[in-house]
């Protein structure tokens, strides 16, 4: 049997407190668990991103979010829940700002 991967989810809001950690699974592979990571944080973006620049998206990810993390870590690849919420971040921005210059919204500069 192989390596298997736990996922564990601490929240921005109580850092440090493990008290406040919770065990989200155990999966076969590093992929899964990722994927699983991932879901997490885009489903807070997703509640959270209603018009706000990426950089406030951010800045509520990282306080309020929950700050999965995996272990062991993957081969040659550590996953950040704050790198993949910075991206997601810039990302989801950029499709409010298109949504806004779509209805005649944004500058043309």
């Amino acid at each position: 049997m192989g390596t298997r991967y736990t996922v564990f989810v601490d929240d921005n809001y109580h850092a440090g407190d493990e008290s406040e950690r919770y065990k989200l699974g155990e999966f076969d592979d590093h992929s899964s668990a990722v994927a699983a990571c991932r879901r997490i944080v885009d489903e807070f973006l997703a509640r959270a991103a209603t018009g706000v620049s990426a950089e406030e998206l951010l800045r509520g990810y990282k306080t309020y979010g929950e700050d999965p993390w995996i272990t062991p870590e993957g081969p040659g690849a550590r996953f950040s829940a704050w790198t993949y919420a910075e991206q997601r971040c810039r990302e989801l921005a950029g499709d409010v700002r298109r949504d806004r210059d779509a209805a005649g919204g944004g500058s043309s500069g």
